[in-house]
């Protein structure tokens, strides 16, 4: 057991725990940052592997809109600390930021290390300590918070808790949901925890997944109901995945949870008008092959092309004697049939988690007087595009402040 001193104990240093210690630490607090794992923000490193999409420049009605039903939830917290002020955080941290052509802001050395590492010099001067390898296992009798670390079992008094472990969607980098059955042991309502920005399980034959496993789809459009969406995507071993999925993974997800699976059209060509589809269709093939000649109608690559051969074998639709009527339908509204989700640990982020009637206006739990809550353990799930950060950061500031009420700091 270690010996007990009064501090505020922040679980978790990824950006949520992390951007809360610096608020307590601002304001003269005493904080320690717990963590399982033996170096911190792992999954946030992970993140800058792909440049680092810290947050949107979007209008900020528009900007909350992408939560969902979860949007009032967030939104005192995002308009606290939205996208410019998470901007004007990175600069004066020497991390200036710029606007991509999608919108998207990313730090301008396109990395997360060099911002983690200023981030890290920076808590460190304000006083913040760190215990690595502390797995947190719950309270004590004496209302103790306990960890599990190499030396054995530590108790820890806190005056003040913040949560901040993640979902559990990559688990080898340190969030992988253990706090779940903890929370719910104390009477905490917990969302079950599901994939968000995930990929989807398709039902390929051995040919088609051996030659085109790991090969992009570009350029297409995707469609489920009245949601179209544009980008790439990317052939699995077990199905498809990538950007444009994952725009459309809630509404796939929750399609196959009520149907059994879920039917997401493809367009091939969506650039090209119906009509000047017709009529590169209906130009004469001569002797060419139909990979041939849709390759050299369409402009099709060979993947595209043995995706509608891949279909239409799996629907009874005989290519060879389809009308151009048929085939124009084919090309830019190829039903792919999603049979399942892929699993959490291949899963950008989480959706579920602890429910948003169980806390105050602080992201306090009311069941747990002076433990408080943020990031991606709250329920609440976003699209990629800098959502998922800005909504982490936003929190992990909105918790900090909360304790500093609590507290009256």
């Amino acid at each position: 057991m270690s010996s007990l001193t009064k501090h505020i104990a922040i679980i978790g240093a990824g950006p949520a725990g992390l951007m809360a210690a610096e608020v307590l630490a601002e304001s003269g607090a005493a904080v320690t940052v717990y963590d399982a794992m033996p170096s911190v923000a792992r999954k946030f490193l992970m993140a800058g592997r792909g440049g680092l999409n810290l947050t949107h420049s979007e209008e900020l009605t528009t900007f909350l809109s992408r939560y969902r039903e979860a949007a009032p939830f967030l939104e005192a917290a995002i308009r606290a600390f939205p996208p410019e002020r998470l901007r004007h955080w990175c600069e004066a941290l020497g991390e200036p930021t710029f606007v991509g052509s999608s919108g998207r802001v990313f730090p301008q050395s396109f990395k997360a290390s060099p911002l983690l590492r200023a981030w890290l010099r920076r808590l460190a001067a304000q006083g913040v300590r760190f215990e690595l390898r502390n797995r947190w296992t719950g309270w004590d009798g004496e209302g103790r918070l306990t960890f599990q670390t190499p030396a054995g079992t530590r108790a820890i008094a806190a005056e003040a808790t913040v949560l901040a472990l993640g979902g559990a969607s990559w688990p080898r980098l340190g969030s992988d949901g253990g706090w779940v059955s903890i929370l719910a042991a104390k009477g905490v309502a917990i969302t079950p925890l599901r994939p968000a920005n995930c990929g989807f399980t398709v039902g390929w034959s051995d040919i088609f997944r051996d030659r085109f496993e790991g090969q992009p789809l570009k350029g297409i459009a995707l469609s489920l109901g009245s949601r179209t969406v544009r980008g790439e995507a990317v052939i699995t071993r077990d199905g498809i995945e990538g950007g444009v999925v994952y725009a459309l993974s809630a509404e796939l997800r929750e399609a196959i949870a009520s149907e059994g699976e879920a039917k997401l059209l493809i367009a091939l060509r969506p650039d090209l008008a119906a009509g000047d589809l017709m009529e590169r269709l209906k130009a004469p093939r001569g002797k060419q092959s139909f990979s041939n000649f849709l390759r050299k109608a369409l402009q099709l690559s060979p993947l595209a092309i043995n995706l509608v051969q891949e279909v239409a074998k799996t629907s009874g639709l005989a290519l060879s004697s389809a009308s151009p009527e048929q085939l124009a339908t084919l090309i830019n509204g190829l039903p792919l049939k999603l049979t399942g989700t892929a699993g959490l640990a291949r899963a950008i982020s989480t959706a579920g988690g602890i429910a948003r009637d169980e806390f105050d206006a602080d992201y306090m739990i009311k069941r747990l007087p002076g433990v408080f809550a943020c990031g991606e353990m709250l329920d609440w799930e976003a699209p990629t595009g800098g959502y998922l950060l800005q909504a982490s950061f936003a929190t992990g500031v909105a918790a900090g402040k909360g304790v500093m009420r609590w507290l009256g700091l």
